[in-house]
């Protein structure tokens, strides 16, 4: 069985730098290194030791960081968070799930609503009204203590991933899309394309649970037996994360300065070292115009983005190696 992408990467770059690591066998998420200097570290899958663990935490949850964002000076969406039931009894402000529907509306349909400190996409429903409002809400708040109301913003998700100052890589999220062939059902496309996920050693798993699938399919007078027409593209989900299934397209080498600059600032301004910074907007690779920041990730994931192509995988390398050497300095 293949190692875990990280631990994979990591293994494989400790020994250039003759680094000792020792992996919790069963799962190998975990793991301990010692360096050739003797200083020590540890990591768990993409959570390292470079960045403070203050700054992780206020990166890891939405709303303060949209707080603390929109202090600085940097455009973020409308928000509001929510408090699951159990939450409201024991803090001094409470909004339960009606009254964040009364804010929805203040902000506006169609919104987001998410878990408030989850990643990969986990939980992410874009609502049209207020009986997809109520039923994305309650499965959330099931699930999480705190949920997040954003505005929903146009344009193309972008991420830009920050070390030490520097871009190593920028791209943009697409988010999980078929292709008809007018014979193919959307079952047998979505199956189609979880197999060429594993052909590659993509990692991803489609959930043909996933509430989400079944509202937007819904919404559209769709299911998973309707077979679609000969090339007719589909967006199945709308959040344009990789990890429900979406895809990458590398910008690195055409990215702009002035969004180089964003998202170093952004990096610097939230006390992080290791940042991804996630941006909608129209062009990467024009000046800076209109933005929203939509999060800020303290341990970004660059496995999928690592499947692009040759070049993608080697900026990952050199990444994680830039990672470990910097660790070996602290």
């Amino acid at each position: 069985m293949r190692k875990p992408f990280v631990t994979d990467r990591i293994v494989k770059l400790a020994k250039k730098i003759k680094a000792k690591v020792i992996l919790e066998p069963e799962y190998e998420f975990v793991g301990h290194i010692t360096f050739a200097n003797g200083k020590t570290t540890i990591f768990r899958d993409t959570a390292f030791n470079i960045n403070a663990l203050g700054s992780v935490q206020i990166a890891k949850d939405k709303g303060y960081a949209s707080y603390f964002l929109k202090q600085f000076g940097f455009k973020v969406p409308k928000w509001q968070t929510v408090f699951s039931k159990k939450l409201n009894e024991n803090i001094k402000i409470k909004r339960n799930i009606n009254e964040g529907y009364k804010l929805a509306r203040q902000i506006g349909f169609p919104l987001i609503v998410k878990p408030n400190d989850k990643s990969k996409g986990e939980g992410v429903y874009k609502v049209h009204n207020r009986e997809e409002y109520f039923t994305s809400a309650k499965q959330i708040l099931s699930e999480n203590k705190v949920m997040l109301i954003q505005e929903f913003c146009e344009g193309r998700d972008f991420r830009i991933v920050v070390l030490d100052g520097e871009v190593i890589s920028a791209y943009e999220r697409t988010a999980l899309t078929i292709t008809g062939d007018a014979k193919s059902n959307i079952k047998q496309l979505l199956q189609k394309l979880q197999a060429t996920f594993e052909e590659i050693g993509r990692d991803t798993v489609i959930d043909f649970t996933d509430l989400r699938l079944k509202q937007n399919l819904k919404r559209l007078k769709l299911n998973f037996k309707s077979v679609l027409p000969d090339k007719r593209e589909l967006k199945l989900l709308d959040n344009a994360n990789l990890s429900s299934g979406g895809s990458a397209f590398d910008f690195t080498d055409s990215i702009h300065s002035d969004f180089k600059k964003l998202a170093i600032d952004i990096t610097d301004k939230m006390c992080l070292k290791l940042c991804g910074v996630d941006i909608l907007t129209s062009d990467i690779t024009k000046p800076l115009s209109d933005y929203n920041i939509i999060e800020i990730n303290a341990a970004p994931g660059l496995d999928n983005y690592a499947f692009i192509g040759k070049k993608q995988d080697k900026r990952v390398d050199d990444l994680y190696l830039k990672i470990l050497l910097t660790l070996q300095g602290i």
